[in-house]
């Protein structure tokens, strides 16, 4: 079991928790998991659980390396296969009857193929294909800024942005600056498109000043949520204040690790990680904001000890199973009303259908990532010499 197999236990638990989350209306009945739902929110406890082990990893994964060519690299060919086969399963199961569509792709087509194309759709104000494709958005606006901070040499700052995120998720923010209606969606959604592509070319062309430029655009990736966090009823984010605090929660997980390992004093850390606790009670509920921060902390408590297979394992295969456990069931409560065989049928299909997800889309691409004939193509036409931006202007 490797060193870092506690991740992944907790990855395995978040995927499941969530799953189930969807599943429980199902099974239980609407009021029964109504009920639930007001006492916790398990479906935000497995967000953010999710949130908390990105800002662990991400950082560490881009620092370790080094080269912010390989991690856009491997960042675009770890989540898009998955989710690119995602989004063609569910708009199949559409076609048959079995699923529907949102109604923002046929009423608002452009701005909703662009929100999906940069995964920003949720900070936009389009809902995506599927509900759990939210937090994508918060996941890449986290690149983007992580990537930034590097490229500046400000990569170490996380206890700052994770105080400074929360501190402002106090602040009266606009929920709806940048795409209230739908002609300031479609413009946000060009404006995303346009900026993302010139950020990704800029990082594969390894020089200095585009590199620069393209690092200050991903740290203004923070705008989305600051001002676009609630566009509309049809995403998740009940404000930009809760959006504000989620992304602080994927900072509170960078300031974890930078604690661990003494690159940021740990009282400070315990006086920031205890302000975005507090933060999170009050934008989320008390309830998810302790169960997320005890269950991290037990995980983390016990990383050097075996943890159950069957938790890591899920970890190994949670994006597609978070990814896809939405169309499982909707084969399968499209095939029978039954609760039980509902509930059977899909703690057996779920599993093996993320597992195949992973077995043949997520791991080729993965394998694809680390062949240096893909760095070398993707980087074609920039100084050879340079080797990695990311080692040569660490100290920028």
């Amino acid at each position: 079991m490797t060193r870092l197999a506690w991740l992944d236990a907790l990855r395995g638990w978040a995927a499941t928790v969530v799953a189930v989350f969807h599943l429980s209306p199902v099974v239980l009945g609407r009021d029964p998991h109504l009920r639930i739902y007001a006492v916790v929110d398990l479906g935000k406890y497995g967000v953010l659980l999710f949130f908390l082990v990105s800002g662990y990893v991400i950082p560490m994964s881009l620092e370790r390396h080094g080269d912010l060519r390989r991690f856009w690299i491997g960042r675009l060919l770890r989540i898009y296969p998955a989710y690119l086969a995602a989004v063609l399963i569910t708009i199949g199961l559409a076609a048959a009857g079995i699923m529907r569509m949102p109604d923002q792709l046929t009423g608002e087509t452009t701005a909703s193929v662009l929100g999906h194309m940069t995964m920003l759709q949720d900070l936009i104000g389009t809902r995506g294909v599927l509900r759990p494709f939210w937090t994508l958005s918060f996941e890449m606006v986290f690149y983007l800024v992580v990537a930034g901070l590097f490229g500046w040499g400000r990569h170490r700052d996380s206890a700052w942005w994770a105080a400074g995120l929360t501190v402002l998720a106090a602040a009266r923010l606009p929920g709806d600056l940048l795409g209230g209606g739908v002609v300031a969606r479609r413009i946000t959604a060009v404006v995303a498109v346009v900026l993302l592509g010139a950020v990704l070319w800029a990082y594969l062309s390894g020089k200095r000043r585009l590199v620069l430029a393209a690092g200050t655009a991903g740290i203004a990736a923070t705008a989305l949520p600051l001002l676009n966090g609630h566009a509309t009823d049809q995403v998740t984010s009940a404000s930009s204040a809760q959006a504000t605090q989620m992304l602080a929660v994927m900072f509170a997980g960078t300031v974890i690790y930078r604690a661990q390992h003494r690159q940021t004093a740990r009282p400070a850390a315990v006086v920031v990680l205890g302000l975005v606790a507090a933060g999170t009670a009050v934008r989320t509920s008390p309830g998810v904001a302790a169960a997320v921060a005890g269950t991290f902390a037990i995980a983390f408590l016990l990383r050097g000890r075996r943890l159950p297979k069957v938790l890591v394992g899920l970890g190994a295969i949670s994006y597609s199973l978070y990814l896809l456990h939405l169309p499982v069931l909707a084969v399968i409560r499209w095939s029978t009303p039954d609760p039980v065989l509902t509930a059977v049928a899909f703690l057996i299909a779920a599993p093996a259908v993320a597992w195949a997800g992973h077995r043949w889309i997520e791991r080729p691409a993965q394998a694809l990532a680390r062949r240096d004939i893909v760095i070398n193509i993707a980087t074609q036409g920039t100084d050879a010499r340079t080797g990695s931006f990311g080692k040569r202007y660490e100290s920028v």
